[in-house]
């Protein structure tokens, strides 16, 4: 990942924080009590779109604020966590989460019949454009579950992913052939190869999405597609759920794309969208998974919602029509 282009304002004076930085200073003796995350360096950002600090705030939750651009209407988090942390974080912590309302997965993994069955579910907006199996590769694919299921379909698949646990369980577990540790931008692959190419929960989590998504574009084959999937915050859910938005994760979603600003990303890299929809966008959910993520609307709901966990292994599939599954080709 690399920083987004455009000025880096100076920290306040006699704050402690390093130029460029914001922090949360906290009270002596009060450590215990101040949340983890208002206690790392962050850095304010101008908009990634049109390089403007011209910020209309929609909500605060300290240290961050969820803000829209007034020039382009683009949808971001300030402030941001330092680009070697918005690395580290992916390792290890992410994936066995104790905040998973607000960072991460509770335990990744142990949720793979659920992901593979939701993937082979997705697999179908792929099948309706190519009809024979050829060469998929996935960016951003965490321990490889997409890519399982494309592999059993007959694909050649290839995937690429920055933790390295997951690229481990990927080929020791998996037993995927191809999956490099790295990001797009770094690791060296053939151009115009693949026919497939997919991110799935990815470009909001990244400092610099057009970079990602012109190097898709010079791997894609020129008859290729390319998926994206991401939260829709103009979405119905997501108006009316508010900050209580469950996508509304400020350390790890640094952007929240719509459908005209998903359009603008993708067009700055020389695509063009051919279809963008919420039909596939839902997902397969334990109980326990709805229990805590019910918690984040209110503690209450959490409470009483807590029965369902009784259901064991049932699983659930929800579709609140605020993801959305973007197809895109080469202009």
């Amino acid at each position: 990942m690399t920083d987004q282009a455009g000025p880096t304002p100076e920290s306040a004076p006699g704050n402690g924080a390093a130029p460029g930085t914001n922090a949360a200073p906290a009270a002596a003796g009060a450590t215990a009590t101040v949340p983890e995350r208002a206690l790392q360096p962050t850095r304010d950002l101008p908009c990634y779109f049109c390089g403007l600090h011209a910020e209309r705030v929609r909500f605060h939750d300290d240290p961050y604020r969820v803000v829209e651009c007034r020039e382009c209407g683009h949808v971001y988090v300030n402030p941001r966590l330092p680009t070697e942390r918005l690395h580290e974080m992916y390792q290890e912590e992410y994936w066995t989460s104790d905040r998973a309302k607000e960072f991460g997965y509770t335990q990744y993994l142990a949720d793979r019949a659920l992901y593979e069955r939701t993937y082979r579910r997705r697999a179908t907006t792929i099948e309706r454009y190519k009809h024979a199996p050829g060469r998929v590769l996935d960016i951003g694919c965490a321990a490889g579950f997409f890519l399982k299921v494309m592999h059993d379909k007959g694909w050649e698949t290839t995937g690429v992913e920055i933790s390295k646990p997951m690229v481990d369980y990927a080929k020791d577990e998996l037993g995927l052939p191809v999956v490099h540790r790295g990001d797009i931008l770094s690791v060296d692959l053939e151009p115009e190869s693949y026919d497939v190419i997919t991110m799935w929960d990815v470009i909001e989590h990244l400092e610099d999405p057009v970079a990602h998504i012109a190097a898709a574009h010079r791997l894609l084959h020129r008859n290729g597609i390319l998926l994206i999937e991401t939260q829709n915050v103009g979405s119905r859910f997501a108006r009316v759920l508010g900050r209580k938005w469950q996508h509304y994760k400020h350390e790890e979603h640094l952007y929240h794309f719509h459908p005209k600003s998903l359009s603008q990303l993708l067009a700055r890299a020389r695509f063009e969208i051919v279809e963008c929809s919420p039909r596939h966008g839902g997902k397969y959910v334990s109980m326990g998974f709805v229990v805590e993520r019910v918690g984040r609307v209110h503690p209450a709901l959490s409470a009483l919602a807590s029965p369902l966990r009784l259901l064991g292994d049932r699983a659930l599939y929800l579709n609140f029509q605020d993801e959305m599954i973007a197809i895109a080709k080469k202009r």
